[in-house]
């Protein structure tokens, strides 16, 4: 029996990095998912190893800054599943690096849409769904916008814009049942390992700062997280933030 057999679960960018590995740890625990993202042949890859621990998968290939098609995925996600359970808004795309003196209008809308928009158009899709169910949502936001990291300005700006959507919603929500929480990790990707190859002088001055001097991993320090706070043993927490730091654990 694992913590989330029936349950059915989204999970935005969830063919690559974080979302894969949090989708991974989901699946380890018998849950249901649908992850989206931009490019639909690494969705299908991600399915294929997904599935491998007996649950069903549905790649939906989704931008997250745009409303209809956030609509049309919930939309297959119903008529697959026939309910949504967690809600996980995990991707996002920034012009992380760039110093906030050099960003241009298109720089911000990036962060902006692809981070704060994605949030708020697949919670407001979701609500009815997670109503229904008793379900939570997880948004993650960032140490860049509680730190105020360098070259992270319109990334920082919509993570703090998912925090306050996050907060706001857990007042609204929790009459509903649903509960809302937010995780900040540190975790080694393929994308951060391109960051550290374009930046490193930010890259040492990021993990000087953390504990164990580590970043965290993807499956087992961040997915586990979000498995504990999808769960019944977690329905009284809404409207906090964790941050995950190279394992060395949470500080809320």
């Amino acid at each position: 029996m694992g913590k989330m057999d029936n349950k059915v679960a989204i999970v935005t960018g969830g063919g690559k990095g974080i979302g894969f590995g949090i989708a991974t740890a989901f699946a380890k625990e018998g849950a249901n998912l649908v992850i989206t993202g931009r490019t639909i042949e690494r969705l299908q890859s991600a399915k294929e190893k997904l599935e491998a621990y007996g649950v069903t998968v549905l790649p939906v290939a989704a931008d997250g800054g745009d409303e209809a098609q956030v609509k049309e995925a919930v939309r297959q996600t119903i008529e697959k599943f026939g309910k949504i359970d967690v809600l996980v808004n995990n991707a996002q795309v920034s012009k992380s690096g760039v110093l906030l003196k050099d960003h241009t209008k298109e720089d911000f809308d990036l962060a902006v849409n692809s981070g704060l928009y994605a949030a708020f158009f697949y919670m407001r899709e979701c609500y009815p769904y997670l109503k229904e169910s008793k379900g939570s949502v997880i948004n993650f936001a960032s140490g860049a916008g509680l730190f105020g990291k360098p070259g992270q300005s319109s990334y920082a700006a919509s993570k703090e814009g998912i925090r306050g959507l996050s907060r706001v919603a857990a007042t609204e929500w929790g009459p509903d049942g649903i509960n809302i929480n937010v995780v900040c990790p540190l975790v080694y990707t393929e994308q951060l390992d391109a960051w550290r190859k374009e930046y490193p002088d930010l890259y040492e001055a990021t993990i000087k700062g953390i504990p164990l001097g580590r970043f965290g991993d993807a499956e087992n320090d961040i997915g586990r997280i979000c498995v504990f706070l999808q769960s019944e043993d977690a329905s009284y927490i809404s409207g906090e933030t964790f941050t995950v730091q190279g394992g060395s654990g949470l500080r809320p």
